[in-house]
């Protein structure tokens, strides 16, 4: 099932996050409606801010809306007037006391959202899929990324038949819920028509070791087996000062026998 749901969704609640964050039965409807509007107003008034994900919090009559951006600076505005005016905004659309948190992305390059939005950008350019494509991947494969995977459909190069073109480079393990994949969309207007962008991005793998952190227990798993050795073979003598490691192995060993 792992190519057949949005990435983000399936890891829900395990190693992901909810966008919005509030509790309301009779207003869920209502609310949700709410949280789209403002997404989109967000969206819309900085569409040059590389803005990537909007979060919203409700607490009885305040809301805050984290703003999650490549380029705080675009969207604080001269002095802040900027965010003032958006959050004008939303408080009169709203009828809420409103706070707005600008938070930046210090890597767009491991954010599927913005790669998403940059090869939109250079398709709108006339700039060639496949360069595109690769440029895309290869900044995020140096920026740390452990795999990518492109999708691009529609009428590519203004064919008259719509097609789907995707590229990969190391790996995107969509059914291990364990693997961090950031999923993202965008779309290009061309004069072809709308051309889709998909980017999956495996940043990294929770719950799992690193390779530092396995080569010292590697070490210590082998410091313990040689003490165990000594002391089955009676080269520490009985009653010598041992490490308290040791001295488990030491009584394990005792009392298997």
């Amino acid at each position: 099932m792992g190519n057949k749901t949005n990435p983000n969704a399936l890891r829900l609640g395990y190693i992901h996050d909810w966008q919005s964050k509030w509790f309301s039965i009779k207003e869920a409807p209502a609310l949700i409606g709410e949280d789209f509007k403002i997404r989109n107003m967000v969206r819309n008034a900085f569409r040059a801010a590389a803005v990537s994900w909007v979060g919203i919090e409700r607490a009885g009559s305040y809301l805050r809306v984290n703003i999650h951006t490549a380029r705080p600076g675009v969207v604080i505005g001269k002095k802040g007037a900027d965010i003032e005016a958006m959050r004008k905004a939303v408080e009169g659309m709203t009828q809420r006391k409103t706070y707005i948190n600008v938070m930046e992305i210090k890597d767009p390059e491991l954010d599927s959202r913005l790669v998403a939005e940059s090869i939109a950008v250079q398709l709108e350019k006339r700039i060639a899929h496949r360069r595109a494509m690769r440029r895309a991947m290869e900044r995020t494969i140096q920026s740390g990324a452990l795999g990518i995977k492109v999708m691009v459909s529609g009428r590519i190069n203004g064919a008259e038949i719509s097609r789907r073109e995707w590229n990969r480079e190391g790996r995107v393990p969509l059914h291990t819920f364990a693997a961090d994949v950031d999923y993202g969309t965008a779309e290009a207007m061309t004069s072809a028509g709308l051309i889709g962008v998909k980017v999956w991005i495996f940043k990294k793998q929770h719950f799992v070791k690193s390779f530092k952190e396995l080569q010292q227990m590697a070490k210590k798993e082998a410091a313990l087996a040689a003490a165990a050795m000594a002391i089955e073979s009676g080269e520490i003598p009985m009653g010598a000062p041992v490490p308290a490691s040791i001295a488990a192995v030491a009584a394990k060993i005792e009392g298997a026998k």
